[in-house]
């Protein structure tokens, strides 16, 4: 699975009801719930993940799951999002990938 093909796969879910139900439960006591975003993202937080990738270099694409934190700390600052955001979304990677390769 590419980074772009796990992009996609999360679009399909952008602001889906079950999903906005769901977050609105377990949300944390300052309303925030993040790591859902991997379920059922915003329309905010897909177009947040989509800038990343698009910024990212082809190398930085092909091995995102190696990237390390500061690096996707980096890529969040320069493309303008959130860098928690980004760090789930390339986390959330890296475990499907590893999920999808063995």
């Amino acid at each position: 699975m590419t980074l772009e093909e796990y992009l996609r796969s999360l679009e399909r879910f952008v602001d889906d009801a079950y999903g906005r139900r769901m977050r609105t439960q377990f949300q944390s006591s300052d309303g925030a719930s993040e790591l859902a975003m991997l379920a059922a993202p915003t329309r905010a937080e897909y177009e947040q993940c989509c800038r990343l990738v698009d910024i990212m270099t082809a190398e930085q694409k092909a091995a995102a799951e190696r990237l390390s934190d500061e690096q996707v700390a980096a890529l969040a600052e320069q493309a303008g999002v959130d860098a928690a955001l980004a760090a789930i979304f390339v986390n959330g990677y890296a475990i499907k990938k590893v999920k999808f390769d063995i």
